[in-house]
């Protein structure tokens, strides 16, 4: 227990009214943010003797001081601890992030419309239809769509160069719009009707629209064309069948299942979509100062669906354990997104049984992720004895450089605890002001400019791999030694390990390399500790590539825009925020470039013959 602080006499000042408290180290840094029915209760618990967390007790060391605010209701407790939460950042509250935009199913606006995934900025030139949870649950609807309706997916480059029919046309996924002849505008612009239909959730109307348009063809003797309705009908109906809640009212469902195992949690999510299963995922947050499965499942929605706008939150939250605060919950969603959201325990039928479905992967899910926990800790373990570090690793960092011939180098930091990879601790560093190819020179820049100035030393990484062989390490022993030699962070002396590619660069074929003393380690690919170094250099690399092609490939289009005549910084800027980003620009056909601000029929031909010259 952190000395300084006496909880003894502080706790006698607690009421026992709900709130929101906060902690804060010697540093005045918010470092826990909570919510609590009674506070003196909930804060009375981090004081006790036997602390059945590792991670609780951590936090209660480093207690300097607590605040803390009454409130009127849960329902404020929840939102206020939200808030704090975003504001402070603090190191011991778990954040459950999502992606920085949701994708789309669109429909383009041309004279025959194209079915695609799009995230982003939204444009006046596609009608929307989402958002869903994640992009394979758009991959599996397109694959879906493609199989009913013969849309096209293709890009505008495709479509306005196809001089015939592609290979979709011929199995019979698509009715070759781009080749005059094959199909009339009326009967593209039917199947596109019957598209819109289907992403609206609209099922029974697409149904009757489909079979009025078989009778009508069957009475006019068209035995063809009845025949395709037909084979689509029985192929909607298929889809109806399919996973499916009966009876349902209500677009959009999330049910949640949960599941606690000492102090680890899980929590699984089924998104339902109008009426059918089109995602799911995972979470696996820390528990605090033996918090129960209900308090876990209350701490999740409050952090996955309390910064979510109307559009994003779902109709109706399903949960698999009974709270007594559902009003408070319902309460708060409606204060901070203007929209009433349903959630329930209570349900039957079809609702029991998917209820029971998101309980059952949760556990599944939390049993795998503690089997993975218990592999990584022998892997940990075996580390420590082979280096002599018993119990001493707590954080690792390893360094790898990236770049296409010289060009665009990037250099990729990626931390591992002892429970696995830390991915929002990951770090890409551009670099620059070095002879293209200098992979050497990229190392110590990227080691100088990470270990330069270090304002947690809880940060400080207790070994450093480096991906590379003699010349990377000595980058390293120059950069990192002179940290040491001067005590600039006290007693800190991490160990240092080059990563050298075997010969053929064989995977698994390793050299580890000490530093300062040169000494090398051959281990055999099964070894514990061998895996836990491979994955941590296979990640960095597998980081520092994707981060390099993404640079490379942002930096080259950028390029082209800079070298066409007649294009300046507005018309750059107008052009990216028009389309929302790069991709959408390339997909992007003559007449759609023409409709952005400032730009003629002259010019977007020239954007247009540039970008895919």
């Amino acid at each position: 227990m952190n000395e300084i602080f006496d909880y003894k006499s502080f706790l006698k000042l607690v009421p026992s009214k709900p709130g929101v408290y906060r902690m804060y180290d010697s540093s005045g840094t918010v470092i826990y943010v909570g919510k609590a029915k009674s506070l003196v209760n909930r804060l009375s618990s981090y004081f006790q003797k036997n602390l059945n967390s590792v991670k609780t007790a951590k936090l209660v060391s480093h207690i300097h001081h607590i605040e803390f605010t009454v409130v009127f209701s849960e329902a404020d407790a929840l939102i206020l601890e939200n808030s704090l939460i975003k504001k402070f950042k603090p190191h011991y509250n778990i954040l459950l992030k999502d992606d920085k935009s949701y994708p789309y199913i669109i429909l383009s606006k041309d004279k025959y419309p194209r079915v695609a995934k799009v995230r982003g900025k939204k444009s006046q030139n596609y009608e929307y239809f989402g958002p869903f949870p994640d992009s394979s649950s758009v991959k599996a609807s397109l694959k879906l769509i493609q199989n009913i309706f013969p849309i096209r997916q293709c890009s505008d480059i495709n479509f306005q160069s196809r001089k015939r029919p592609c290979l979709m046309y011929q199995i019979g996924k698509c009715l070759a719009p781009c080749v005059p002849g094959y199909v009339t505008d009326t009967e593209y612009a039917e199947q596109v009707n019957l598209l819109r239909l289907f992403l609206q959730g609209k099922d029974q109307t697409l149904l009757e629209s489909i079979r009025n348009k078989m009778i009508a063809c069957s009475d006019e003797q068209k035995y063809e064309e009845a025949a395709v309705l037909r084979d689509q009908m029985n192929a909607l109906r298929t889809v109806q069948e399919q996973q499916v809640i009966s009876g349902n009212s209500v677009d959009k469902i999330d049910i949640v299942g949960s599941s606690l195992i000492d102090n680890q949690g899980s929590i699984y999510v089924l998104f339902i979509r109008h009426g059918i299963i089109n995602g799911t995922k995972s979470f696996f947050p820390q528990v605090q100062c033996k918090e129960s499965v209900e308090e876990l499942l209350l701490s999740f929605i409050q952090r996955y669906y309390f910064d979510k706008t109307a559009e994003l939150l779902p109709d109706e939250i399903i949960i698999d354990k009974e709270l007594d605060n559902i009003e408070f919950i319902q309460d708060a969603l409606l204060k901070t997104s203007g929209k009433h959201v349903r959630v329930a325990y209570d349900v039957r039928s079809e609702r029991l049984n998917f209820q029971k479905l998101a309980t059952s992967n949760s556990l599944e899910a939390l049993k795998l992720n503690l089997a993975e926990k218990s592999t990584q800790h022998q892997r940990i373990d075996d580390l420590e004895k082979l280096f002599h570090m018993e119990g001493k690793v707590r954080r690792m960092e390893c360094y790898d450089i990236s770049h296409m011939m010289g060009e665009f180098t990037v250099a990729s930091a990626v931390v591992f605890g002892r429970e696995g990879p830390i991915p929002s601790e990951y770090r890409i560093y551009n670099i620059k002001g070095i002879k293209g190819g200098d992979d050497f020179a990229a190392m110590h820049q990227v080691l100088t400019r990470r270990f330069t100035d270090v304002s947690d030393s809880s940060t400080l990484p207790d070994i450093v791999f480096v991906d590379g062989g003699s010349g990377q390490l000595t980058q390293a022993e120059e950069v990192i030694g002179k940290f040491i030699d001067d005590k600039k962070y006290g007693d800190w002396n991490p160990l240092v390990i080059g990563v050298a590619k075997g010969e053929g660069r064989k995977h698994g074929l390793e050299t580890l390399i000490k530093a300062w003393s040169r000494e090398e380690y051959h281990l055999p690919e099964e070894s514990p500790a061998f895996l836990m170094i491979q994955h941590i250099r296979d990640e960095s690399h597998r980081f520092a590539i994707t981060r390099h092609r993404n640079r490379r490939s942002k930096g080259k289009i950028t390029s082209i825009l800079f070298n066409i005549p007649g294009i300046g910084a507005v018309k750059r800027k107008n052009l990216l925020d028009y389309f929302g980003g790069f991709s959408a620009l390339k997909s992007a056909s003559v007449d759609e470039i023409k409709k952005v601000k400032g730009i003629n029929s002259s010019l977007a031909e020239k954007i247009y013959e540039t970008i895919h010259s």
